[in-house]
């Protein structure tokens, strides 16, 4: 049983998988950063207030808060255009990959001097 699990966790799409999670943890932590840090200031200074958290406004008697959420969305945009941009680039990698492939595995076509050349060795083996 110890030697399955071994083998289980030493397959390819888990050991891919917990790499994928450990570098999203991290270009979370970024794109956090960039966020709280630089993005939510600039948003509160527009508001004119001290904390993104507390841009909100009145609807009725009710206070909607806003703050957080404005914060969620540029977040998710962030990274999702982020995300949009590395698989873009792996798609156009792999195509570039596949066509070299192509153009490798074919092989070069007969040109008109190896067709004389060809009826030329006919003629002379007449």
């Amino acid at each position: 049983m110890l030697k399955e699990f071994k083998e289980f966790l030493m397959r390819g799409n888990i050991v891919e998988l917990a790499v994928a999670v450990i570098i999203g943890g991290a270009f979370k932590a970024i794109i956090d950063s960039l966020v709280n840090d630089i993005i939510s200031p600039i948003i509160a200074m527009v508001a004119n207030t001290g904390d993104i958290a507390a841009v909100s406004f009145r609807l009725g008697s009710a206070q909607i808060g806003i703050g957080a959420f404005i914060a969620a969305i540029i977040n998710f945009v962030i990274v999702g255009a982020v995300l949009f941009l590395i698989i873009k680039g792996m798609n156009k990698a792999s195509e570039l990959a596949k066509k070299n492939q192509v153009e490798e595995a074919a092989p070069a076509a007969p040109t008109a001097e190896d067709y004389l050349k060809e009826i030329r060795d006919l003629l002379a083996n007449k």
